[in-house]
């Protein structure tokens, strides 16, 4: 099975081909660090981290770079609103974020570079466009000759002239066309500097990703990818200086991820419906967003709601539900050889499609309703009268390295502690000598510790609410 991509850059699904047969380099623009992650950041972060998952499980020797923005404009503003310097800000908020993605499932890049930890790279870049003559010098600013790269307009598919109409040259800036985009930014009085060939300042916005993808990736990479909104000024921009600068193609593949709305509201500031994963993880399970997020096709719109958000919980609860049925029935089974065939014929089949869905540029929502399917699959097994530890295992090996795939946890994280696991011996007692007033009591109790007990057939099983 081969996997495809659908690529911005040609429109269109296209197999995948590595540079390199077994290896995959992967650059996925990060966060600009002046606040908490809202649940736009978080959807990129948690579809290219399932994309690498599915790469890795596939057998690919994945490469995986992600930037933190810790010098802009936004962070110079934060840091003048708040009193504190931008670094403090910066390593403040990319501590936020880690914990905010980790929560998520998400899994670190193998390098996440800082600007103010490339400043070398940077000016060494944009002194080498000046030098090819696709850059300038202007009162202490550098901007990108955006005419003199011929291939301008391509990732966003649209021709120079109509990206003209509508260019604007702001107060202060010095270019020579509107078109031009800044390289590199000249200091304002009390601002964060760094030392350059052309006076103190600091690098633009998009230079720095195109730095630290070749630092860290080389001159052309497999995959970069992004939220739908980066398309157009920062890819476009990335493109023109890349290949400007090496003659090479940058990148052979480009994803984009759709965007988020809010109760059918574009999210925005101004309509008070901006919405933090560091508040949403407060009141709901980390683990149920991250489904929620991928239960659509990464490159469609999403809209998120509380409704919305407790249906998917509702949905990797009955997917849980399953798995733990198995691992509790597991221990009351034995190893028969009966009927056995049908069952693993129709479990490996649930395995190829959800391989197929995921090779369709990675189609988690399909993929997903494979797990459903296979959670009635386990539910209609565990209604057999006998049933095959062989069997059981197989069901629970399939679920995890499934979930896995799309980043899910199914086992429970915390163990329970030394008074919670008397309490609940202590109601089992209570059950045997028939005291239903006690057993009743410790259930209220637990219930009240957020710990869900459920009776069944092979003995109390617990949850956290």
């Amino acid at each position: 099975m081969t996997i495809q991509i659908y690529n911005t850059l040609t429109r269109k699904k296209e197999d995948f081909i590595p540079i390199e047969e077994g290896k995959v380099k992967m650059y996925v623009c990060g966060p600009t660090v002046y606040n908490y992650i809202h649940i736009g950041n978080a959807r990129p972060a948690i579809v290219f981290d399932t994309v690498r998952r599915y790469l890795e499980y596939r057998g690919y020797d994945v490469r995986y770079i992600s930037n933190f923005t810790d010098v802009d404009d936004k962070l110079i503003r934060a840091a003048n609103e708040i009193g504190e310097d931008v670094p403090t800000i910066a390593n403040r908020f990319i501590q936020a974020y880690f914990e905010d993605v980790s929560a998520l499932g998400c899994k670190k890049a193998d390098v996440h570079p800082r600007v103010t930890e490339s400043m070398d790279i940077i000016i060494d870049f944009i002194k080498t466009l000046i030098e090819k003559g696709y850059a300038y010098e202007s009162e202490g600013d550098v901007y990108f000759h955006t005419r003199r790269f011929d291939g301008y307009g391509k990732l966003s598919h649209q021709s120079i002239d109509e990206l003209r109409v509508g260019a604007r040259i702001a107060v202060g800036e010095k270019k020579q066309d509107s078109l031009d985009f800044a390289l590199w930014k000249a200091a304002k009085e009390g601002e964060i500097y760094w030392e350059s060939p052309w006076g103190k300042g600091r690098p633009g916005w998009h230079i720095e990703c195109s730095a630290m993808a070749r630092k860290y990736l080389g001159d052309t990479i497999d995959i970069h990818a992004g939220g739908q909104d980066l398309t157009f000024p920062h890819h476009e921009n990335e493109i023109a200086q890349s290949e400007a600068l090496t003659g090479k193609s940058f990148a052979r593949y480009w994803m984009h991820n759709g965007y988020i709305n809010i109760n059918n509201e574009k999210m925005s500031k101004s309509l008070g419906n901006f919405v933090l994963v560091h508040d949403i993880i407060k009141r709901h399970n980390p683990q149920v967003l991250r489904l929620f997020m991928l239960s659509v096709h990464y490159r469609h719109p999403i809209n998120y709601s509380d409704e919305l958000l407790e249906n998917t919980r509702n949905g990797l609860e009955r997917i849980k539900t399953s798995y733990q049925n198995l691992r509790h029935r597991k221990e009351a089974s034995a190893n028969l050889t009966d009927n056995n065939a049908v069952w693993l014929e129709e479990m490996n089949g649930l395995h190829e499609q959800f391989n197929q869905h995921m090779d369709d540029d990675f189609n988690t929502a399909n993929a997903i309703s494979v797990l459903f399917e296979m959670s009635s699959l386990a539910n209609r097994y565990l209604m057999e009268k006998n049933t095959d530890t062989n069997v059981i295992e197989r069901f629970m090996n399939q679920f995890e390295e499934l979930t896995n795939v799309l980043g899910l946890q199914l086992k429970e994280e915390e163990l329970l502690d030394e008074d919670i696991e008397a309490l609940i011996a202590k109601r089992i007692q209570a059950r045997k000598d028939r005291d239903f007033q006690l057993s009743d009591q410790i259930r209220d109790q637990l219930k009240d510790m957020n710990i869900i007990l459920e009776d069944t057939p092979q003995g109390t099983r617990w949850k956290r609410g």
